[in-house]
């Protein structure tokens, strides 16, 4: 069995720099021996596709705690509070099968879950360019309790869609 992740590169990039790797196979991504890290894994990739690509609010209860803990310094703690979050920063869409943003990693160990992505964003001379972005979740009980990301404080980011953030 190979156990190296499938990553393919993600879009072009002008010459020089690296091109943003993706994973190819989100089901070995999905993967492991131990039957509770595959569940965790499944919970944060489903509550990804559905509430935060979906923008399915109302089906947040099915993967979050009540008492949830939020780290990003834009939403406050509480099932509540994101469920507001994602009703005024993006429409409900039709849930896909798989996460359609440029995911390059799910990781877990213990009750910690980390999702890595390619991020694309445009500097200030106009030019897109490619970043990562990661979200670690704390799972208890069967559903996320707790939730980190690199986000800086910033008005834009309460209604940034991440579901833009697609490569070409």
């Amino acid at each position: 069995m190979n156990t190296a992740t499938q990553l393919v590169p993600g879009a072009t990039v002008p010459e020089g720099q690296t091109p943003p790797m993706v994973a190819a196979d989100h089901a070995q991504l999905l993967a492991s021996a131990d039957p509770v890290l595959a569940a965790n894994k499944r919970l944060c990739y489903d509550m990804y596709r559905i509430v935060l690509q979906g923008g399915h609010a109302e089906r947040a209860h099915e993967f979050i705690a009540e008492g949830y803990i939020q780290h990003n310094p834009n939403v406050v703690s509480g099932r509540e509070a994101l469920e507001t979050f994602i009703r005024g920063s993006r429409p409900a869409r039709e849930v896909r099968p798989t996460i359609e943003l440029p995911l390059v990693s799910i990781v877990a160990e213990r009750d910690m879950v980390t999702m890595a992505f390619v991020r694309t964003e445009t500097g200030e001379d106009g030019e897109t360019y490619h970043t990562s972005w990661f979200d670690l979740f704390r799972i208890e009980d069967g559903r996320i309790a707790e939730h980190w990301d690199p986000a800086i404080k910033s008005a834009a980011m309460l209604r940034t869609d991440p579901n833009t953030q697609r490569l070409d």
